[in-house]
Protein backbone atom coordinates (compact mmCIF):
# COMPACT_ATOMS: atom_id res chain seq x y z
CA UNK A 1 0.00 0.00 0.00
CA UNK A 2 1.28 3.64 -0.90
CA UNK A 3 1.31 4.89 2.47
CA UNK A 4 4.11 7.38 4.12
CA UNK A 5 4.08 8.73 7.90
CA UNK A 6 4.34 12.36 7.82
CA UNK A 7 5.50 15.33 10.22
CA UNK A 8 6.51 18.39 10.47
CA UNK A 9 9.83 19.97 11.08
CA UNK A 10 10.23 23.59 13.56
CA UNK A 11 9.40 26.90 12.34
CA UNK A 12 12.49 28.72 11.25
CA UNK A 13 12.48 32.82 9.94
CA UNK A 14 13.69 34.07 7.02
CA UNK A 15 14.41 36.95 4.89
CA UNK A 16 14.39 36.79 0.83
CA UNK A 17 17.56 38.79 -0.31
CA UNK A 18 17.70 39.06 -4.58
CA UNK A 19 20.99 38.21 -5.42
CA UNK A 20 23.13 38.72 -8.72
CA UNK A 21 22.76 36.33 -11.12
CA UNK A 22 19.09 36.62 -11.16
CA UNK A 23 19.01 37.37 -15.33
CA UNK A 24 19.51 33.74 -15.45
CA UNK A 25 17.20 31.93 -13.75
CA UNK A 26 14.08 30.64 -15.30
CA UNK A 27 10.74 31.85 -15.89
CA UNK A 28 9.58 29.04 -14.21
CA UNK A 29 10.75 26.08 -11.74
CA UNK A 30 9.06 22.82 -10.68
CA UNK A 31 9.59 20.84 -7.60
CA UNK A 32 8.16 17.21 -7.69
CA UNK A 33 7.97 14.92 -4.98
CA UNK A 34 7.69 11.39 -5.84
CA UNK A 35 5.70 8.79 -4.12
CA UNK A 36 6.10 5.93 -1.95
CA UNK A 37 8.91 3.54 -2.95
CA UNK A 38 8.89 5.01 -6.67
CA UNK A 39 12.84 5.13 -7.76
CA UNK A 40 14.46 8.53 -7.49
CA UNK A 41 13.17 11.28 -9.96
CA UNK A 42 9.99 12.44 -10.45
CA UNK A 43 8.34 9.69 -10.12
CA UNK A 44 5.75 8.63 -12.87
CA UNK A 45 2.92 11.31 -11.90
CA UNK A 46 5.44 13.58 -11.88
CA UNK A 47 6.80 13.47 -15.40
CA UNK A 48 3.55 13.32 -16.58
CA UNK A 49 3.18 16.24 -14.96
CA UNK A 50 6.01 18.19 -16.09
CA UNK A 51 5.55 17.05 -19.48
CA UNK A 52 1.80 18.58 -19.89
CA UNK A 53 3.31 21.67 -17.97
CA UNK A 54 5.79 22.13 -20.75
CA UNK A 55 3.51 21.60 -23.27
CA UNK A 56 1.10 24.63 -22.23
CA UNK A 57 3.60 26.77 -21.51
CA UNK A 58 5.22 25.74 -24.86
CA UNK A 59 8.53 27.67 -25.89
CA UNK A 60 7.80 31.07 -24.43
CA UNK A 61 8.77 30.18 -21.02
CA UNK A 62 11.92 28.52 -19.90
CA UNK A 63 11.30 25.93 -17.01
CA UNK A 64 13.58 23.96 -14.74
CA UNK A 65 12.46 21.01 -12.23
CA UNK A 66 14.02 19.76 -9.56
CA UNK A 67 12.73 15.93 -8.21
CA UNK A 68 12.47 16.61 -4.15
CA UNK A 69 15.67 14.13 -2.92
CA UNK A 70 14.23 12.19 -0.76
CA UNK A 71 14.18 8.75 0.42
CA UNK A 72 9.84 7.79 -0.45
CA UNK A 73 10.25 4.60 1.78
CA UNK A 74 7.79 3.61 4.68
CA UNK A 75 9.90 4.75 7.20
CA UNK A 76 8.54 7.33 9.41
CA UNK A 77 11.66 10.17 8.50
CA UNK A 78 11.29 9.60 5.16
CA UNK A 79 8.55 12.71 4.64
CA UNK A 80 10.69 14.56 6.94
CA UNK A 81 13.67 14.44 5.38
CA UNK A 82 11.62 15.51 1.81
CA UNK A 83 10.26 18.36 3.93
CA UNK A 84 13.83 19.34 4.53
CA UNK A 85 14.90 18.52 0.92
CA UNK A 86 11.97 20.92 -0.69
CA UNK A 87 12.40 24.26 1.76
CA UNK A 88 15.49 24.44 0.65
CA UNK A 89 15.37 24.17 -2.62
CA UNK A 90 12.58 26.46 -2.14
CA UNK A 91 14.10 28.91 -0.03
CA UNK A 92 17.14 28.91 -2.24
CA UNK A 93 15.29 29.94 -5.52
CA UNK A 94 13.42 32.11 -3.77
CA UNK A 95 16.31 33.80 -3.03
CA UNK A 96 18.84 33.24 -5.88
CA UNK A 97 15.98 33.72 -8.67
CA UNK A 98 13.37 36.78 -7.08
CA UNK A 99 11.12 36.88 -10.68
CA UNK A 100 11.27 33.31 -10.83
CA UNK A 101 7.23 31.58 -10.43
CA UNK A 102 7.60 28.29 -8.63
CA UNK A 103 5.35 25.46 -8.90
CA UNK A 104 5.17 22.85 -6.36
CA UNK A 105 3.69 19.00 -6.83
CA UNK A 106 3.48 16.23 -5.19
CA UNK A 107 2.70 12.84 -5.97
CA UNK A 108 1.09 10.04 -2.57
CA UNK A 109 3.68 10.75 0.77
CA UNK A 110 4.79 12.99 -1.78
CA UNK A 111 1.60 15.08 -2.06
CA UNK A 112 1.76 15.55 1.70
CA UNK A 113 5.28 16.44 1.68
CA UNK A 114 4.63 19.29 -0.48
CA UNK A 115 1.86 20.31 1.92
CA UNK A 116 4.07 20.21 4.75
CA UNK A 117 6.13 22.49 2.97
CA UNK A 118 2.99 25.34 2.38
CA UNK A 119 2.61 25.08 6.19
CA UNK A 120 5.32 24.55 8.40
CA UNK A 121 8.84 26.32 8.85
CA UNK A 122 10.45 28.92 6.63
CA UNK A 123 8.78 28.49 3.40
CA UNK A 124 5.32 28.98 5.08
CA UNK A 125 6.35 32.61 5.31
CA UNK A 126 4.59 35.82 3.05
CA UNK A 127 8.19 36.51 1.85
CA UNK A 128 8.32 32.44 0.28
CA UNK A 129 4.78 32.37 -0.42
CA UNK A 130 4.95 34.93 -2.52
CA UNK A 131 7.20 33.49 -5.00
CA UNK A 132 5.24 30.36 -5.47
CA UNK A 133 2.23 30.33 -8.39
CA UNK A 134 0.83 27.05 -7.89
CA UNK A 135 1.12 23.53 -6.00
CA UNK A 136 -0.36 20.75 -7.67
CA UNK A 137 -1.01 17.57 -5.31
CA UNK A 138 -2.19 14.38 -6.02
CA UNK A 139 -3.48 11.34 -3.94
CA UNK A 140 -2.83 13.41 -0.84
CA UNK A 141 -2.98 11.07 2.41
CA UNK A 142 -6.43 11.79 3.81
CA UNK A 143 -6.74 12.70 7.47
CA UNK A 144 -8.48 9.58 8.29
CA UNK A 145 -5.74 7.35 6.80
CA UNK A 146 -3.06 8.89 8.54
CA UNK A 147 -4.95 9.25 12.12
CA UNK A 148 -5.41 5.01 12.11
CA UNK A 149 -1.75 5.57 11.83
CA UNK A 150 -1.21 7.88 14.66
CA UNK A 151 0.18 10.87 12.43
CA UNK A 152 -1.34 14.17 12.47
CA UNK A 153 -3.19 15.25 9.24
CA UNK A 154 -1.53 17.69 7.08
CA UNK A 155 -3.24 20.61 5.65
CA UNK A 156 -2.10 23.19 3.30
CA UNK A 157 -0.65 26.42 4.67
CA UNK A 158 -3.27 29.44 4.60
CA UNK A 159 -0.99 31.45 2.66
CA UNK A 160 -0.90 28.52 0.01
CA UNK A 161 -4.68 27.24 -0.13
CA UNK A 162 -5.81 29.46 -3.26
CA UNK A 163 -3.12 28.67 -5.52
CA UNK A 164 -3.63 24.99 -4.46
CA UNK A 165 -4.95 22.10 -6.70
CA UNK A 166 -5.62 19.17 -4.63
CA UNK A 167 -6.85 16.05 -6.55
CA UNK A 168 -8.32 12.52 -5.54
CA UNK A 169 -9.83 10.31 -7.62
CA UNK A 170 -13.00 8.70 -5.95
CA UNK A 171 -12.31 5.60 -5.46
CA UNK A 172 -9.04 6.68 -4.14
CA UNK A 173 -8.67 4.96 -0.38
CA UNK A 174 -5.48 6.60 0.08
CA UNK A 175 -6.83 9.82 -0.20
CA UNK A 176 -10.68 9.56 0.15
CA UNK A 177 -10.78 8.40 3.75
CA UNK A 178 -12.25 5.21 3.01
CA UNK A 179 -9.34 3.53 5.14
CA UNK A 180 -9.34 -0.39 4.52
CA UNK A 181 -10.73 -0.39 0.89
CA UNK A 182 -9.35 -2.73 -1.74
CA UNK A 183 -9.13 -0.71 -4.55
CA UNK A 184 -5.64 0.63 -4.08
CA UNK A 185 -5.21 0.33 -7.68
CA UNK A 186 -7.10 3.23 -8.63
CA UNK A 187 -4.31 5.08 -6.55
CA UNK A 188 -2.44 4.36 -9.29
CA UNK A 189 -4.39 6.26 -12.34
CA UNK A 190 -3.20 10.09 -11.86
CA UNK A 191 -1.00 9.90 -14.52
CA UNK A 192 -3.75 8.08 -17.26
CA UNK A 193 -7.30 9.61 -16.08
CA UNK A 194 -7.19 13.72 -17.42
CA UNK A 195 -6.18 14.74 -13.25
CA UNK A 196 -2.52 15.88 -14.36
CA UNK A 197 -3.28 17.32 -17.44
CA UNK A 198 -6.39 19.46 -14.91
CA UNK A 199 -3.68 20.28 -12.76
CA UNK A 200 -0.80 21.05 -15.51
CA UNK A 201 -3.30 23.40 -16.83
CA UNK A 202 -4.09 24.83 -13.56
CA UNK A 203 -0.24 25.71 -12.97
CA UNK A 204 0.55 26.87 -16.14
CA UNK A 205 -2.41 29.18 -15.88
CA UNK A 206 -0.73 31.15 -12.97
CA UNK A 207 2.97 31.37 -14.42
Amino acid sequence: MVIAAIASVSSLSVIVVPTAGADACPDADVSFARGTNEPPGLGGTGQEFVDSFRSDLGDAKSVTVYPVNYPATMDYSSAIAGQADATAHVLDMAARCPSTKMVLGGYSQGAGVMALVTANGASASPQVADKVAAVALFGKPSANLLNSMDIPPVTIGPLYATKTIDLCIAGDPICNGQVGSPDVVTHLLYGVNGLVSQAADFAAGRV
